[in-house]
């Protein structure tokens, strides 16, 4: 059984940073494309970047590329997302994924999402 576990978010004032972290158990770790999306309230899930099994190949959104930062640690099962310079417009629960095939960084759309972790929520005050 796959399970993806998020962890690192909470409630900053703007400026700050946080890592997030997503442990994954259930699959071969480095066999898979990781990512993180988010979902802002009241707003549709947002693709946020993702990373290749081997962790050479990132895809970002563009315009978060400049702040959030997405890695992995294949020794322990492990994706961050470092987000620096957070603003108000980054709360959101944050979602950790796994896309369905490997053979690509690119997610076009939710439905290649193979399995979802169960969130974090990031909260971002003035």
């Amino acid at each position: 059984q796959v399970q993806l576990v998020e962890s690192g978010g909470g409630t900053v004032q703007a400026g700050a940073s946080l890592r997030l972290s997503c442990i994954a158990s259930g699959l071969t770790f480095n066999d898979n494309v990781m990512a993180w999306f988010r979902q802002p309230p009241g707003q549709e899930r947002q693709f946020v970047a993702a990373i290749s099994g081997s962790g050479t190949t990132i895809r970002n959104t563009p315009a978060l590329k400049s702040r959030f930062t997405i890695s992995r640690n294949n020794a322990i099962n492990t994706v961050y997302l470092q987000m620096n310079e957070l603003r108000p417009e980054d709360t959101a629960v944050y979602y950790c994924a796994v896309r369905s095939s490997p053979d690509s960084v690119i997610f076009e759309t939710t439905d290649v999402v193979k399995y979802w972790g169960k969130g974090t929520l990031v909260t971002v005050s003035q």
